[in-house]
């Protein structure tokens, strides 16, 4: 199956992946920049984007990890080796720096798969499409900086904030261009779960997700972000590692996935 070109979801900023999961990548005047890494089949579908802007993969400066589950993590090596600088929160780091399959070790997740598969069959086609594409086969890679906690990162373009959300995993976290508006939430926060078919603003099912309550926990801290001096939102776009973009406020977004709850 062919990889689907790259969409502009907003100024600077291009949405790649699939119908499974999303990456993206960020032009700044400063140099290039990704949030999460895709599987190893979206090599192609990275270089053809940044062929078009007369780019190349040397010029990713820095790529921003959600978390260190494979879908987000596929192309981690290949752009470390182009010169990138990864970024990770530390509870997660070890997932990156012992490969994919390792996050069942990491970040075990609270259910097994099997009584998703046996009310949705059809759900068997994620784990079997991110197989074929080899994201549980990637290198591991080491070496990635890594924060505890809520920081900006004032090295990478654009100087985003790493926002800490555990749930999902231990190390998840969100990245926000607050100048920009725009608030990269990974999977804390998705508009899709291929293992439901739910849509709309949701978090993971349980069966890929570390603590579910405190996934649900972390959505407050999604509202302080979503908020400016004098309640005015700041964050006008969440763009999330599975689904389509959710614009408006994010407060409406959070309310919907509580609203929904573990699963």
């Amino acid at each position: 199956m062919s990889r689907p070109a790259s969409t502009q979801v907003a100024p600077g900023v291009h949405r790649l992946g699939d119908h499974v999961v999303n990456f993206y990548l960020i032009e700044d005047p400063d140099g290039l920049v990704l949030v999460d890494a895709g599987t190893p089949a979206h090599l192609a579908q990275l270089r053809t984007l940044l062929a078009d802007l007369d780019r190349s993969l040397g010029d990713v400066r820095a790529v921003l990890l959600t978390h260190g589950h494979a879908d987000h993590t596929g192309l981690a090596h290949a752009l470390r080796e182009a010169g990138a600088e990864l970024w990770i929160h530390e509870r997660d780091d070890a997932i990156l720096r012992d490969g994919p399959r390792s996050s069942t070790r990491h970040a075990k997740p609270e259910r097994s798969m099997v009584p998703y598969l046996l009310r949705r069959p059809s759900a068997l086609a994620v784990p079997l499409r991110l197989a074929r594409d080899g994201a549980f086969t990637a290198r591991g890679v080491p070496g990635a900086r890594t924060f505890d906690a809520d920081q900006v990162l004032k090295d990478v373009p654009g100087a985003p904030q790493a926002v800490a959300l555990p749930g999902h995993t231990p190390g998840s976290a969100a990245y926000l261009f607050a100048d920009r508006g725009l608030l990269f939430t990974g999977d804390a926060l998705v508009t899709a779960d291929g293992f439901t078919d739910r849509t709309g603003p949701t978090i993971v099912s349980r069966c890929f997700t570390h603590d579910s309550e405190a996934a649900l926990a972390a959505l407050d801290r999604l509202d302080e972000l979503a908020a400016g001096p004098a309640a005015e939102p700041t964050v006008h776009l969440l763009l999330p590692g599975h689904g389509e973009p959710f614009a408006g406020d994010v407060r409406t977004a959070t309310h919907q996935a509580r609203r929904f709850g573990a699963h």
